[in-house]
C-alpha cells in the first residue's frame, strides 16, 4: 500500500486551475480499484491519496499522470507500508508479510 504525499509547489490559484482535471484523474483510479481515499492536508499546502494494489512502479507513474504533476504545481512524495491491519472496510487491502 502506498501513501502519496503531495506538496503545493506554486500558488494556490495555479493548483486550483488545475482542479477539475485532478478530480477527473483521481475518479478514473477510485474506479479502477486503486485509490482508496484521498483529500486536502491542513493546512492547504498539499494532499494525501492512499493507494493500494499495484506496485511501487506503477503508483510511481500514476504520480506523474496527475495533472498537478504535468501543470508543475505539486511534488510527490511516495512512502510505501505493508497494511498488515486494517479496518473492516479495508480487509481486502490488507497485507500478510513474509517474515
Amino acid at each position: 500500500m502506498f501513501v502519496m504525499e503531495l506538496s503545493y509547489t506554486a500558488p494556490l490559484e495555479s493548483v486550483e486551475e488545475q482542479m477539475d482535471a485532478h478530480i477527473a484523474w483521481l475518479d478514473g483510479y477510485y474506479a479502477a480499484g486503486v485509490f482508496l481515499a484521498s483529500g486536502r492536508k491542513v493546512p492547504r499546502d498539499g494532499g494525501v491519496i492512499l493507494a493500494g494494489g499495484v506496485s511501487r512502479a506503477e503508483i510511481e507513474r500514476i504520480a506523474t499522470e496527475d495533472p498537478f504533476s504535468v501543470a508543475g504545481v505539486c511534488d510527490y512524495t511516495i512512502t510505501e507500508f505493508i497494511a498488515t491491519k486494517t479496518s473492516a472496510d479495508l480487509s481486502t487491502v490488507r497485507e500478510n508479510p513474509v517474515t
